[in-house]
């Protein structure tokens, strides 16, 4: 059988050749557990500051120390392998603690958006059969209305690791951000079932169960995710999916980035991802210091690499888009990290050159999604290309195909980007027919359906345009929001922008922009302005035919315009 030349294309990996000097196209992924990277982690680095966390520090002994209290806790409460542990809490060393001492007492983690209300809570607890909560005091009011039935309820307060002089101020903050929510009364702790964390922190010595773990099949988080369609799903991630997803990366960075050397800003949620798979998890096993922030807070983020030298820093376009434009912004040295990464969503070209602009630093891109358990690709360091995201990382392979056939596309075409590796899921939590939606067999070897648009050049670099779904037809021709978004982002006076189609019986889609304006041009630009500057730079067909003003866009919990929402209205 003749091979399709397009699809030898891809399988040659044209971007190997771009790879820096040691870094292989394929490496052996170490069959471990998480558990294990991490008691091997505390151990080659116990005396080395693990968590600063607003001014507070902890030793990887200290850390390991009440992770195993915590996971002898969960099992003397009848936690055991198999059952789910849900957790409800901001970036803290109890996030950490709770999460490592669960997978300890053989549980599967899933952690919940702090922001979700009570059904988006009861559906996550219910789907994921969760077990037992451990949930931030404030927050656990909730958790009482969802009705979810719980075996366990364990409550802990953000000043419980805060420095004493701080414990008052960051309760007040965090009040001010969730506002109206208080902790609950001292009568609940009567209840059965419901416990302090701190007091079983206390009450238990350090004797975790030994659990055995098959790697490649026992699930270590159900993080859920929209998918590419349909209602949230638990992504079935094991620990052989963390593994590679952690080899792969660490041997990206080559002799870049150092074991035990590095610091870096985990302001990320770690309920996210991104946050719990690249820096919580990377940060552990690698011996790095994670400065923990619970909110984004742009004073804070600079305080704190300034303060604690940060090496690293991950981010997403949303705050290097704010950062590039602040005052404080300049006080930030921050030619001297190794590198900065942008990721969860496509960074504009006028973002990242105004950003070099600002600072003298390069911003290198990343892509990946849940269900590859975060990291796909990433730009080659030093070499960036504008507009494109990166390449696939060793032992990974992505390709571009027709969304309909499937028939793998030459090179410059744009189609679904598909998906191999190590990293990626099996598939859905008790959802078996969207597990058989996100994969595609082609000639017997299964891809993942990622539900990007996308396209890869002749050197391998692959570029985003939008998710299949955003995608607008007028007329029967495809309009990518995300390529109208870009040029409104452009004007001078456009704070940020969210384009989307609107039913029309004539057209099939009109295309709708609902733009920010920054504060002093409000009430000074028009929509037809607005729409004459995309006339210049846009085709006739992707001008915006109806253009709104507001104050503000809807957001993703992690900083993107959320189109569905818009898209819902």
């Amino acid at each position: 059988m003749t091979q399709d030349p397009n699809k030898a294309i891809y399988e040659s990996r044209p971007w190997l050749k771009w790879y820096m000097e040691g870094v292989p196209a394929d490496i052996e992924i170490e069959e471990k557990s998480v558990v294990e990277s991490f008691d091997e982690a505390t151990e080659r680095w116990k005396d080395k500051t693990a968590l600063i966390f607003y001014g507070r520090k902890m030793s990887f002994r200290e850390l390991r120390d009440h992770v195993d209290r915590f996971a002898t806790a969960l099992y003397d409460l009848g936690i055991r392998k198999g059952d789910t542990v849900a957790l409800l809490l901001l970036n803290s060393p109890q996030f950490i603690i709770a999460y490592m001492g669960a997978l300890k007492a053989g549980a599967t983690v899933t952690a919940i958006s702090p922001v979700y209300v009570s059904p988006e809570i009861k559906y996550q607890l219910e789907d994921s059969k969760a077990r037992a909560i451990v949930c931030l005091d404030i927050l656990y009011d909730n958790v009482e209305r969802s009705g979810a039935k719980l075996d366990a309820v364990i409550l802990t307060g953000i000043g419980e690791y805060l420095p004493s002089l701080k414990k008052f101020l960051g309760s007040s903050v965090l009040r001010a951000v969730y506002q109206q929510m208080a902790a609950p009364p001292v009568e609940l702790f009567e209840r059965e079932g419901v416990y302090r964390f701190q007091d079983l922190i206390k009450k238990y010595n350090p004797d975790p169960p030994k659990v055995d773990f098959n790697i490649r099949e026992d699930l270590v988080t159900l993080p859920y995710t929209g998918g590419t369609t349909g209602q949230p799903k638990g992504a079935m991630i094991n620990h052989y999916n963390f593994a590679a997803a952690r080899e792969l990366t660490n041997r990206w960075f080559g002799d870049i980035v150092q074991p035990g050397k590095e610091v870096v800003i985990a302001y990320l949620p770690f309920y996210h991802i991104y946050g719990q798979s690249v820096l919580m998890m990377g940060g552990l096993a690698e011996g790095y210091t994670q400065v923990l922030l619970t909110t984004p807070n742009p004073d804070d983020i600079l305080d704190a690499i300034e303060n604690h030298k940060a090496t690293l820093f991950f981010s997403v376009p949303s705050l290097y888009e704010f950062l590039r434009d602040y005052e404080r912004t300049s006080r930030v040295n921050w030619k001297r990290m190794k590198f900065l990464i942008s990721a969860a969503d496509a960074l504009l070209e006028d973002t990242s050159k105004g950003w070099e602009k600002r600072t003298g630093a390069k911003i290198h891109e990343g892509w990946g999604m849940t269900e590859t358990s975060a990291p796909g690709m990433v730009t080659p360091l030093n070499r960036i290309k504008p507009g494109s995201f990166g390449v696939p990382l060793p032992n990974t392979v992505g390709a571009i195909v027709d969304p309909e056939s499937t028939q793998f596309l030459p090179v410059g075409e744009v189609g679904e980007l598909l998906f191999k590796g190590p990293n990626v899921i099996k598939g859905y939590w008790n959802k078996p027919e969207a597990t058989q939606e996100m994969w595609v067999d082609i000639d017997g070897e299964t891809w993942l359906r990622t539900g990007d648009l996308a396209s890869m050049d002749e050197e391998g670099y692959f570029y985003f345009y939008d998710r299949k779904r955003d995608m607008i037809k007028y007329k029967g021709l495809q309009v990518f929001a995300r390529e109208v978004e870009e040029v409104i982002a452009a004007h001078p006076q456009v704070k940020e922008a969210g384009v989307v189609g609107v039913p029309d019986s004539s057209v099939g889609e009109k295309v709708k922009a609902i733009i920010v304006l920054e504060s002093e041009a409000r009430g000074r630009v028009s929509e037809e302005e607005i729409q004459k500057y995309c006339a210049e730079r846009l085709a006739h067909y992707k001008v915006p035919k109806i253009v709104e003003f507001r104050g503000e866009v809807p957001k993703t919990d992690i900083g993107k315009v959320s189109r569905r929402e818009l898209r819902e209205e």
